[in-house]
């Protein structure tokens, strides 16, 4: 009889650490979730307690080979995908942390990143992103000046800051590497895309030493054993949460535009070398030093989180079942500038709040707000255009595709077909097929259901509207 062949990822997502082991067919075998808490201590941070993230995936680790049980040694290969953006401090020589982890979504930074404008187009020529407090450099910095604990670490030469990726693979892998993927450096405004290492110019101009950085590596390598039950299990790749999910459905298709929507909502539009876009981001998703993936990136920011900041404006306990009945009721919404933790790609914008233009019930409000969340997407399809033919089909995942409306309404607006795979847990199963060395047999998008672009005049009108709106406040605010 032949022994089964499992492969590990660990997701560290922005609401949970998830471990999930795959089969070489693609399919689940055990799972578990752990939940970690975000705290937003003044108007604009947001930060996750490190120990609590650390824990969470441990346990979610553990949960998940305890479930396995005596199959757990058959467990080939491990791979790690995290939250890009996010960065924290720590001690090298014992792991202590030395600061809060400070999220993507954070833009304490915002201001003090102004001074750097005359700098964006040298910077995004280098990394092929903006100027944003989002990526690491600005919070890399405030740690520096702000945290007694990380002044001294770095006195003492002691001191590492780096992407959460890079802590966690300090903290769960046995030897204990100070390394750092393209996916999560790339995130830092520090990383040079062409060289594909730390860039010296940009460390120079944000004030950081190279010394308290991790060590650039590929995506793919022999990166040490996980520290889990006494197994011999290898990290085989450390990757991005959106990188990963590129390849789901195995190796991404240029003719197709991957929306990811969880926390934030991600289009990636895969191309075969560097193209540099005058507003999206270009991104490295994958190397193993002979086979590179490149992507062009389109980022919204508030998805889930712009629901979460819905339920906590009007005090609701249940947004989720809210946004289900909400979805069953035909209602003609306002319309929401939706710019919870800053507008992302094509406008790069911090300084606009989010607001309704219009009134309305709870519910219509709530509405406006998904809407939203497709008005943003397809201001990224509708930019991704302008450089690239238009898509034979997107191809939909993440926690809020499981609404039908939702891909209807992406379908409608894009006049595209819109796949739905039946797995939306992308990040999980993308960073399976990498672990797995990206077998040619691994599973498409197969089973799963097809939105097909409806004339819906309605939407198309709202989101006109819309666009109209936000082009006035973005040109009276500059």
């Amino acid at each position: 009889m032949n022994k089964p062949v499992y492969y590990l990822s660990i997701d560290q997502g922005g609401h949970a650490s998830r471990a999930i082991v795959f089969d070489q067919h693609a399919n689940i075998t055990c799972q578990s979730e752990c939940y970690i808490e975000t705290q937003t201590p003044k108007p604009g941070w947001v930060e996750h307690h490190p120990e609590q993230l650390l824990n969470a995936t441990f346990q979610a680790i553990q949960s998940c080979l305890h479930t396995l049980g005596a199959d757990k040694q058959y467990i080939k290969a491990a791979g790690l995908a995290t939250q890009r953006s996010s960065i924290v401090c720590w001690n090298r020589n014992n792991g202590a942390t030395l600061s809060p982890i400070i999220s993507w979504q954070d833009q304490r930074q915002a201001k003090w990143l102004q001074q750097f404008q005359q700098n964006s187009a040298f910077i995004h020529n280098k990394t092929g992103l903006f100027l944003s407090p989002h990526y690491g450099a600005s919070n890399i910095r405030w740690c520096l000046d702000n945290i007694n604990a990380v002044k001294q670490a770095q006195q003492n030469q002691q001191l590492v800051i780096g992407p959460v990726a890079s802590f966690l693979a300090y903290h769960l892998i046995r030897q204990h590497p100070l390394l750092v993927d393209p996916a999560n450096a790339s995130r830092t405004l520090l990383w040079n895309i062409k060289t594909q290492n730390w860039d010296k110019e940009l460390l120079q101009l944000f004030g950081i030493s190279e010394d308290i950085l991790p060590s650039c590596q590929t995506s793919k390598g022999s990166f040490g054993h996980l520290n889990i039950d006494n197994l011999d299990i290898p990290m085989t790749v450390i990757s991005g949460d959106q990188s990963a999910a590129l390849f789901a459905w195995g190796t991404p298709k240029p003719q197709t535009i991957y929306i990811n929507i969880g926390t934030g909502a991600f289009v990636q539009r895969p191309i075969t070398d560097i193209q540099t876009s005058q507003k999206l981001l270009t991104s490295l998703a994958y190397t193993d030093g002979t086979y590179d993936c490149y992507s062009l990136e389109g980022t919204v920011n508030g998805a889930a989180r712009a629901l979460q900041w819905f339920a906590e404006k009007f005090a609701i306990k249940t947004i989720e079942k809210q946004v289900l009945d909400c979805l069953k009721k035909k209602l003609t919404p306002p319309l929401f500038i939706n710019t919870i933790s800053g507008l992302g790609s094509p406008d790069w914008q911090t300084e606009i709040k989010p607001h309704f233009i219009g009134a309305g019930s709870i519910e219509a409000m709530l509405m406006a707000v998904i809407e939203s969340i497709c008005f943003l997407i397809q201001r990224n399809l509708d930019e991704m255009e302008k450089t690239s033919s238009k898509p034979d089909n997107i191809v939909i995942s993440g926690g809020l595709s499981t609404l039908d409306k939702i891909c209807q309404q992406i379908a409608d607006l894009s006049g595209t077909q819109v796949i739905r795979p039946q797995e939306h847990e992308a990040t999980a199963t993308g960073l399976a097929y990498l672990i797995a060395e990206l077998p040619q047999n691994w599973p498409g998008a197969n089973q799963s259901k097809t939105f097909t672009p409806d004339n819906n005049p309605p939407i198309k009108q709202r989101y006109q509207q819309w666009s109209a709106a936000l082009n006035k406040i973005i040109a009276d605010n500059t």
